[in-house]
């Protein structure tokens, strides 16, 4: 305010001129608000300000622009940050959100997830938004339920076209932008829900089996006794096995374990 717009231009690039604000967050060693200059590139934010991946992890992807934002890839990392560079990859600056992902995430359950937020916010007016984020949320669930079919991709991306075009408001507009993001960047993980049923990141609770390692359990007891069920079985002393038919994969072995026994699948 005291050097004046003229000043302030000089930060930024030619059509994004300034700083921003974003609210880092996620998988990142560093969290909070950080402003930078326009241009600055997801790498300096993520991995020179943001500290890199908690944990050491594998960097997966970065949304931008809250529910309604696409995710971006590593190939993109040096992509200055600009309005128009995040809008041609298909996310937004929105309000500055900024969520990093590590390889533990599941990028279906993730746009399930943002994709049921936009059904809650949807007023109803236009059916493209009000019908299209049903469906597409329905078709989500199908496939993390591990239902789903490859026709089911061409569907997510012909409804989010759709509705990308014809919605009213830009709820709708930009509702599909994280399903429509992931596909294209990681359609593998998608057809690895559909063909394979599993989840490799472990979210989608339906496709993960859960089992216990006989050459490192001690048979402790202490899973057996957190299971909710109950679906262990074993002497003490002894290896444990778990019943897969009557379990209900809420994942409290999992945790319990100290020896790391128990496998997640």
């Amino acid at each position: 305010m005291t050097k004046g717009a003229a000043w302030y231009s000089k930060i930024g690039t030619e059509k994004s001129k300034g700083t921003k604000t974003f609210a880092l967050t996620g998988k990142i060693a560093n969290s909070g608000l950080v402003e930078v200059p326009m241009g600055t590139t997801l790498r300096e934010i993520v991995f020179d300000i943001g500290g890199g991946i908690k944990g050491g992890k594998k960097f997966k992807g970065v949304q931008t622009g809250g529910p309604s934002g696409g995710i971006i890839t590593e190939e993109s990392l040096d992509e200055p940050i600009t309005y128009e560079s995040l809008q041609a990859l298909g996310s937004m600056m929105g309000s500055g959100g900024m969520i990093i992902m590590d390889e533990d995430d599941c990028v279906v359950d993730i746009a399930k997830f943002y994709m049921a937020f936009c059904v809650d916010e949807s007023c109803g007016k236009c059916a493209p938004c009000r019908i299209g984020t049903s469906q597409m949320h329905d078709l989500l669930e199908k496939i993390t339920r591990g239902n789903g079919t490859e026709d089911d991709l061409l569907k997510l991306e012909k409804i989010g076209k759709a509705m990308t075009k014809a919605s009213l408001c830009m709820l709708g507009g930009s509702a599909a932008n994280p399903t429509l993001s992931t596909i294209r960047h990681f359609r593998e993980e998608y057809l690895e829900h559909i063909r394979d049923h599993k989840c490799k990141a472990g979210k989608c609770k339906d496709l993960v089996v859960y089992s216990i390692d006989p050459a490192k359990c001690i048979g402790c007891g202490l899973c057996a006794r957190k299971c909710p069920v109950p679906c262990i079985a074993g002497e003490k002393k002894t290896p444990h096995v778990i019943d897969k038919s009557k379990c209900v994969k809420c994942g409290e072995c999992y945790k319990a374990c100290k020896f790391g026994a128990v496998v997640k699948n």
